[in-house]
């Protein structure tokens, strides 16, 4: 049996060799000009290095280019896209058209992921973006499993679909906690509003469960109660083939991501070596929720959920 990619999104350089030590094939990396929600930043001069390493593991490197792009924000996409495809960057995950125009022009071919986020959502706009150029899909997280083999089935392109951790579940570019502290009268310009202040909101008639939130040169984004843990149901996703499967290693700690990256290779290797006799092991899932936040239920998401849209 093929086994999928093992992908794992991380904070730094650092971060990325302990995480493929420990069993990732492919890591996700960026920096806040022109990535969105990433663990940490790591600049295009740390990007050459870590390329270089990963490559001598066997192990690739993408780049997420995935900001909503304005018109100020396009200077310097070419170069910076010329740099990552000079120092072999494996892909760049994008979903604002304007980087794949600026990829087209570069002198060499530049492998594209689409990931809309939200909006990918049906197989035949995915074709439309692999026609356009775009070798990958990263699907919608509110798909179901049954949706997701389907799309599987009728895409041109290779699928990565996300397996752990948290997600996003609403983004605007305006700076929204800003302009609340404002409106309460207070100084925003003293307020810490990044991912390490620990901001969230809670709903009304669901107090027990807390939405991370946190602001950044791209905005306000909001993110799930909940983390996506699919390590007892990947044989399913195996068996249909999907191509990459996604950890998100956004608001946890280096341990805790190492702990899952062990746990999705040993289930991936044990299933790809011997389907018919695979049992899974409660203790792969045991390490992980000894990590996990109390406050953070480990669910299946959308992937059993009958209808989402």
């Amino acid at each position: 049996m093929k086994k999928p990619e093992l992908v794992v999104s991380c904070s730094s350089v650092a971060e990325l060799q302990r995480l493929i030590e420990a069993g990732a094939d492919a890591v996700i990396i960026g920096e806040e000009q022109y990535g969105m929600r990433l663990p940490g930043e790591i600049k295009l001069e740390e990007i050459q290095q870590a390329v270089a390493w990963a490559h001598e593991k066997q192990a690739k490197v993408y780049v997420a280019v995935n900001k909503v792009f304005d018109n100020a924000s396009l200077d310097g996409l070419f170069e910076y896209l010329n740099k990552l495809q000079e120092y072999g960057v494996d892909a760049v995950i994008f979903g604002d058209p304007s980087v794949l125009m600026a990829a087209r022009s570069l002198a060499k071919p530049l492998a594209l992921h689409w990931n809309a986020e939200m909006t990918s959502t049906n197989y035949a706009t995915a074709n439309y973006w692999g026609r356009q150029g775009a070798t990958r899909v990263v699907l919608a997280r509110e798909l179901n499993m049954e949706q997701v083999l389907a799309f599987k089935q009728q895409t041109e392109l290779a699928v990565e679909v996300q397996v752990h951790g948290i997600t996003n579940i609403y983004h605007s570019k305006r700076e929204l906690v800003k302009n609340y502290i404002e409106h309460q009268g207070n100084d925003a310009s003293t307020q810490d509003r990044s991912i390490e202040r620990g901001l969230f909101l809670i709903e009304h008639e669901r107090r027990d469960q807390r939405y991370p939130i946190y602001e950044d040169g791209n905005g306000t984004h909001i993110m799930s109660s909940e983390d996506i843990c699919m390590l007892e149901n990947l044989p399913e996703l195996m068996d249909g083939q999907v191509d990459s499967l996604k950890i998100e290693g956004l608001l946890k700690s280096e341990a805790y991501n190492e702990t899952v990256v062990r746990g999705y290779r040993a289930a991936i290797d044990a299933y790809a070596a011997d389907p018919q006799g695979y049992e899974f092991r409660q203790e792969w899932l045991d390490a992980i929720a000894g990590l996990q936040d109390p406050e953070r239920e480990l669910s299946y998401g959308f992937f059993y959920k009958e209808q989402v849209y």
